[in-house]
């Protein structure tokens, strides 16, 4: 008789996907971050832009867009990578799956907040 091993939360996270969406998403974030620093820093006459450009320039719904799938990316890049190297460590499944759900929360709380900040700033000024 032979003993099958038991199912963890790690045989349903494919470490497979999870690497190609964290290549994925380093490889968008080399061209979101090459567009922000040439949109914010080298396409202005004198280099950086004054707060009165930087807000008609998120006004700008192709500028917006940009700059929200920059702040996503760079946010799920940061947390994931963050994710893979706690996972490196072994933990036991309860505390990978505390960790999991923890830096969802973080994300979510990131990106909630960076949109909320980007919408405040090109509505009001």
């Amino acid at each position: 008789m032979q003993i099958q091993p038991r199912e963890t939360a790690r045989d349903h996270m494919s470490p497979a996907w999870l690497w190609t969406v964290q290549a994925g998403s380093g490889a968008l974030l080399l061209g979101l971050l090459t567009a922000h620093m040439i949109a914010q820093h080298y396409v202005a006459d004198e280099g950086l832009r004054s707060y009165a450009e930087v807000i008609a320039w998120l006004r700008n719904p192709v500028v917006f867009t940009t700059e929200l799938a920059f702040l996503v990316t760079v946010t799920w890049h940061a947390l994931a990578g963050l994710r893979g190297i706690v996972a490196d460590f072994g933990p036991s499944d309860r505390v990978e799956r505390l960790v999991t759900r923890g830096l969802v929360v973080l994300g979510a709380a990131t990106v909630g907040y960076g949109a909320w900040l980007l919408v405040t700033i090109a509505g009001n000024g």
